[in-house]
Formats: C-alpha cells, sequence, structure tokens
C-alpha cells in the first residue's frame, strides 16, 4: 500500500495549487484524478488577472503555446435586448482554456500524480485514511468538484442541492469563421434572463469560441437555454454543429449560511467541492485556488494533528475571505416585477459598469490573497 501525508482528490486549479503549496513546504503529496490530463473541462474559461497574480504566472511564459486572450471590455443585455458596450482602459480578463490551464498547473505542482483513477473507496483505520485499497493517507483533500466523494463524506448531498446549473461548448473556427464573427476578441457578450436566476456568455480566445449558459433554476432550465442558443444565432455564431454540442456541470454559489460542511477528521473540501463559487457570476477559479491556499496554511498550521478542531481555522478563513468578497446584492423586486425593471437596470450603462461588471464579475477594489 503507497503511503503519503496529504491524499488530494482532483486535479483542477484547487486541487494543484494546494499540492503545489504544500509540496514547497515539504509535505509528502499525492494527487488522485479520475481523467487524463490534459483534459476538457466545461467552462467558460476566463480568469481576471487576480488569478494569475495569486497563482504566481507570469504572463509571457503562460502565453507561449497557450491561449491567453486578453479582455478589455464587454456587452451586456437582456435576452433579445439591445447591448450596453463597456470599455476599459486595461486588460480586466483573461481568456484561456481549460485543458491548457489545469495541465499547467498540474505540470508544476511537483505531487506524485495518479491519474486516470477515481476515488471509489474512501475509509478511515487506524488514525489513516485508505483510499480505493492502495493508498494511506493522514489527511484527505477533497478537490474533486461538486460532486467529490469527500464531500458526500462530510454529508453532502449533491445533486438535491440548489445549485448553479450551467452547460458549455467551446471549439475551433477556421480561417474564414475567424475573419467573419461578429464576436470582438477582447469583448465578451453575456445574455441575462429576463428574471436575471441566468445569463448565457460568448466570447472569442484566438480562434476558438466558447458560448454557454448557466442558471440557478432546474426545471425551466433548458426552455431557457433553448432561448439563448436562439439568441446566438442571431448573432450568427451557433449554426454549426460543434456549437449545439453543449456539454453541462453543476456547482454551488457560496452561501453565509447553510453551506457545505468543509472540514471534518483528517479531511478538507476546497474549490468546487467546498461550494464557494462567486453568488452572482458563477465564477469558481479565483474562489477555488484561494481556498486551496488557506487549506494549505491550516494543514501546515496543524503539525501533525488533523483532527477537526485544529482544521476549523480553515473554515473561518474561508468564510471570512468568501464573506467580504461577494457582499450580499439582491433587489427588492416582486418576481412578477422581475423583467421589466431588471431589463431597465441592464439597460443603464452606470449600473452595468459599477455593479455588473465591476462588482459581479472582475470583483473591483478586491486585495489579493498573499500565497
Amino acid at each position: 500500500m503507497e503511503s503519503c501525508e496529504v491524499l488530494i482528490i482532483g486535479g483542477g486549479p484547487a486541487g494543484a495549487t494546494c499540492a503545489r503549496q504544500l509540496t514547497r513546504a515539504g509535505f509528502d503529496v499525492l494527487l488522485l484524478d479520475s481523467r487524463l490530463f490534459p483534459r476538457d473541462k466545461p467552462c467558460a474559461g476566463w480568469i481576471t488577472p487576480a488569478v494569475l497574480e495569486t497563482l504566481e504566472i507570469d504572463v509571457d511564459d503562460y502565453r507561449r503555446g497557450r491561449v491567453l486572450q486578453e479582455i478589455r471590455g464587454f456587452v451586456t443585455s437582456v435576452m433579445h435586448g439591445a447591448g450596453v458596450v463597456t470599455r476599459y482602459d486595461k486588460t480586466v480578463s483573461y481568456g484561456i482554456r481549460r485543458c491548457e490551464f489545469d495541465h499547467y498547473l498540474l505540470g508544476r505542482c511537483a505531487a506524485r500524480l495518479s491519474l486516470g483513477e477515481p476515488a471509489t473507496l474512501l475509509h478511515y483505520r487506524d488514525g489513516r485514511w485508505i483510499v480505493n485499497r492502495r493508498y494511506r493517507a493522514r489527511i484527505v483533500v477533497g478537490a474533486g468538484g461538486n460532486f467529490c466523494p469527500v464531500a458526500r463524506l462530510l454529508g453532502a448531498k449533491a445533486g438535491t442541492e440548489e445549485a448553479i446549473i450551467a452547460q458549455s461548448t467551446e471549439f475551433e473556427i477556421d480561417e474564414k469563421e475567424e475573419n467573419t464573427c461578429p464576436i470582438l476578441k477582447d469583448i465578451p457578450e453575456l445574455y441575462f434572463s429576463r428574471d436575471m436566476k441566468g445569463y448565457g456568455w460568448i466570447f472569442r480566445k484566438g480562434n476558438f469560441l466558447n458560448a454557454g449558459f448557466g442558471r440557478l433554476d432546474r426545471t425551466d432550465f433548458h426552455r431557457h437555454r433553448d432561448d439563448f442558443r436562439t439568441a446566438l444565432e442571431k448573432r450568427g455564431v451557433a449554426a454549426s454543429e460543434a456549437a449545439q454540442r453543449f456539454h453541462g456541470h453543476a456547482y454551488l454559489t457560496y452561501r453565509r449560511k447553510g453551506g457545505r460542511q468543509r472540514v471534518g477528521d483528517g479531511l478538507l473540501l476546497i474549490g468546487d467541492a467546498a461550494g464557494i463559487a462567486a453568488p452572482h457570476s458563477g465564477e469558481g477559479i479565483l474562489p477555488a485556488v484561494e481556498s486551496a491556499l488557506l487549506a494549505a496554511r491550516a494543514i501546515i498550521a496543524a503539525k501533525g494533528n488533523y483532527r477537526r478542531s485544529n482544521l476549523e481555522p480553515y473554515a473561518a478563513w474561508l468564510d471570512r475571505r468568501c464573506g467580504a468578497a461577494f457582499p450580499e446584492f439582491s433587489l427588492p423586486i416582486p418576481a412578477a416585477l422581475m423583467g421589466p425593471i431588471g431589463a431597465r437596470f441592464l439597460a443603464s450603462h452606470l449600473f452595468v459598469r459599477h455593479v455588473v461588471l465591476d462588482r459581479w464579475f472582475l470583483h473591483a477594489g478586491r486585495k489579493t490573497l498573499s500565497s
């Protein structure tokens, strides 16, 4: 049986970041993932400069052979409505391909890797966690997304929680399509549902197009997604077969109360497994890497004693960080009036720039978490 100090389940940005921090600190880390890398990941795939800064990624180094599309503005609208164009005088986000980004992070984490192997059996014996009857670890970090097996051990009821349901597609366009594509390279387009419970997006990453739709409403999801597809067809960007192949995933947004239990005896949850995506935009990468850094900090501070009481500071740090980053914002408007009033808000350049974009999507003014 193979032994390690820390076993991380999930090799996405959260798992790879946590592994890197711990190996830097001298820990023996084994990372397990059910997929082989590089692998496709349903996701919008855009990040803010804070992600690169937090991960200590050199922009010039990363873009060698990889897509890093600068974003300097947005078009926002209610579905089928007129768009509001907002431009910035600097790069406020980047478009990345998750197959490249995740592979890059995993490749530099320096942990032992076991890829293509799902975590199917976890049990506790003689002060150690036993995984798949093959691995023995003193602490297990769950970074396996919404359906992470570690989350289930901690009581999560994946599939029954109030989750964001999202579907997306990413496909390459040829030279002719690239020259005639109506979507500008540095200006993604966002299409909000009239009831403000979801939005779709379309943007370019070099010679790739990424489109998707997410919504906090299972029962009516497909109708709204198809409405978004119709909007894309009107823009002339979704007629191809590749553009219609949407792939789905689910994730939880951060909740001040009633969220997932994130620590246990010898157990921690990070990233989407912890349920900490940004409530309004659904952004998950920056919260994921920040949770990974905080988890590594707690593991190091525990000095080998991984009882729940010694890991609780992680949960407190995470709540403090997410609570400050995602201030509550709601419009006290009856549901029947949300459509017309929401449309008026989204027609306001000031509301779009300072609330929708700066606050919800870009988290302007938020200080970077030091690694």
